[in-house]
């Protein structure tokens, strides 16, 4: 009984330990989702707004962390929406994406919803800044947590009116 427990314990505290990497517990997630692949997408941000952090990669292993810790990190992020009401015979839209640069990527990470066909889609498109092409990684929508539309009225990241590409 006592290796049993044991066991259970070890397995809840792995379990823990890979979720943790992506969110830590100063943090919490603003959004996220995992990939078609199975990778997993976070945007995080400290609980007292210190900073706000982009994870991506494995179960196992974060692939890629952007910005550092600091408050500066803000900075380094940008959201932008488009809304348009009015049902699916007025081709209802509400489009989010939150983008950052970092070496000579951009990443858009995606969140648009279309009444007309009740499309909705989640994903992050990579482009390289030197040749322009973009890569899109789709996500698996119903693993979606969060929302960006948040950053409509927030103080937090620079609001663009301009859509990325």
């Amino acid at each position: 009984m006592c290796k049993k427990n044991y066991f259970i314990f070890i397995l809840l505290t792995s379990c823990f330990v890979s979720f943790a990497q992506y969110v830590l517990p100063n943090e919490e997630v603003i959004f996220s989702f995992e990939t078609q692949s199975g990778k997993k997408v976070t945007l995080n941000k400290d609980k007292e707004n210190k900073y706000i952090i982009y994870r991506f990669g494995t179960k196992n292993k974060v692939e890629l962390e952007f910005s550092d810790k600091t408050k500066n990190s803000f900075k380094q992020f940008n959201y932008s929406f488009y809304m348009r009401g009015g049902g699916a015979q007025n081709e209802d839209m509400d489009l989010n994406y939150v983008s950052f640069t970092n070496v000579n990527y951009k990443y858009v990470i995606y969140d648009p919803y279309y009444a007309v066909g009740n499309k909705k889609e989640i994903g992050i498109k990579v482009i390289d800044l030197k040749t322009s092409q973009p890569q899109t990684i789709k996500g698996n929508y119903t693993t979606r947590k969060g929302t960006l539309i948040n950053f409509r009225d927030n103080a937090l990241i620079s609001v663009d009116e301009v859509l990325p590409e």
